[in-house]
């Protein structure tokens, strides 16, 4: 508390000095304020009178022209005076109120200093005897030695470490005697200090020794670890070469044999699936009741999908007439569909079969002749069917005659005598 008063005096002093060096600068401020001004209403003067004489020299000379310019100029500079004059006596007179207030303020400091002397002076003797007993000489020496706030703070943190170190030690100390009694009550052993000591040491030699054990185990999980990795990487390109035997062993199972008779089948095969695929097509076009697939056991033969009996798979041997002659059919336009390089189909004979269908099946094939007709096939047909007569404008008919013989009738017949 004392010390607090001690800074509140020094800051008021501070104060005080400021004031006074506040006032000294504006009374110097006002004093060259006022010569300038008096030196300026003597320059007015001595410019109105040099006016006056100049106005009389001018109208001599120069007649009645008003000197309107000079006459503002002048004006402007009284103007600047005055309102110069007065920011000084305006600032004359604020600092007179900071003077008046820092009086009214020293004043009665010091009627609170009066008023508390005895205190401060007890307060005084307290704080020397206080820093007599830890070995200071006087006030002076305590404040040269003083720390600066930052290492007062940085003291007191490590202080209140030290502090929070000292009373877990102590906890921990405690902690410690009160096991050691608890285990000092409970007698485990009533051996003898060398007969432990000795059994500690054959402890402690087993339990580097299991250390040791330890380390070897980890240094062989470690190679262990390592054969893993390499066993892996060994293993990651035994699978890739596995893969790669797989391709190739199935593209033996596919064509692979010693008479190529696998190859064969494989590629006739495509061919067959090729052909397959056009008979669809046809067959679609004459009935949605079939579709034709491979055999999984024998490639290379055929079985019928019937829609209208739950998708049931028949074998082409089990077929109708009728329905034979509609697979076959569809076979032969599929056939016809498939050309190369090499081999074109340009002709198809069909024998018989006709008479197994229906009007609208019949129907169906008919166009279907026709429109292989169109892309430039040659169709023969054999048939008794008369709806095929009307329908086939170019014919060889068959007459019977006497003697079992008979007797080719149409375009391109003509009699061999």
């Amino acid at each position: 508390r004392w010390q607090a008063q001690i800074e509140q005096k020094v800051e008021i002093e501070r104060l005080l000095s400021e004031c006074d060096s506040e006032l000294v600068r504006l009374g110097a401020i006002i004093d060259t304020e006022r010569s300038a001004l008096s030196g300026k209403q003597q320059a007015l003067e001595i410019a109105q009178k040099e006016v006056a004489e100049g106005s009389a020299e001018r109208q001599q000379r120069y007649g009645n022209r008003e000197p309107d310019d000079e006459e503002s100029r002048l004006n402007r500079a009284i103007a600047d005076a005055e309102f110069a004059e007065r920011a000084v006596r305006s600032l004359h007179q604020q600092a007179g109120q900071k003077l008046n207030a820092a009086k009214t303020k020293i004043t009665a400091l010091e009627q609170r200093m009066e008023q508390r002397g005895p205190e401060w002076s007890q307060l005084e003797s307290v704080f020397v005897e206080s820093l007599q007993s830890v070995g200071f000489t006087g006030e002076k020496q305590f404040i040269e030695l003083s720390l600066a706030a930052p290492e007062r703070e940085a003291l007191k943190a490590t202080a209140g470490g030290l502090d929070h170190r000292q009373t877990d030690l102590k906890a921990r100390r405690d902690d410690r005697e009160i096991r050691l009694s608890d285990e000092v009550s409970r007698k485990v052993s009533d051996q003898p200090i060398e007969v432990l000591e000795v059994q500690c040491e054959e402890f402690e030699q087993s339990l580097r020794e299991l250390r040791d054990a330890i380390t070897g185990a980890r240094h062989q999980l470690n190679e262990n670890a390592a054969a893993k990795a390499r066993i892996k990487e060994k293993q990651a390109t035994t699978e890739a070469q596995q893969r790669e035997c797989n391709r190739w062993e199935k593209l033996h199972g596919l064509i692979g044999s010693a008479d190529g008779r696998k190859y064969r089948n494989f590629a006739q095969g495509l061919t067959f699936e090729l052909m397959v695929s056009h008979a669809n097509r046809q067959l679609k076009k004459m009935s949605d009741r079939y579709l034709l697939i491979r055999d999984d056991e024998n490639p290379l033969e055929l079985n019928v999908v019937d829609h209208y009996q739950a998708g049931e798979i028949r074998s082409t041997k089990n077929l109708s007439g009728g329905e034979s002659f509609i697979v076959s059919l569809t076979l032969a336009l599929g056939l016809s569909k498939m050309a190369s390089r090499k081999v074109r189909v340009d002709s198809l004979f069909l024998d018989e079969g006709f008479g197994t269908l229906d009007e609208d099946a019949l129907e169906m094939a008919l166009e279907a002749l026709s429109g292989l007709q169109q892309e430039g096939k040659l169709i023969g047909v054999i048939s008794h069917v008369s709806a095929l007569k009307e329908r086939i404008g170019v014919q060889i008919q068959v007459s019977p005659m006497a003697g079992g013989r008979s007797q080719l009738v149409g375009a391109g017949c003509s009699l061999v005598t």
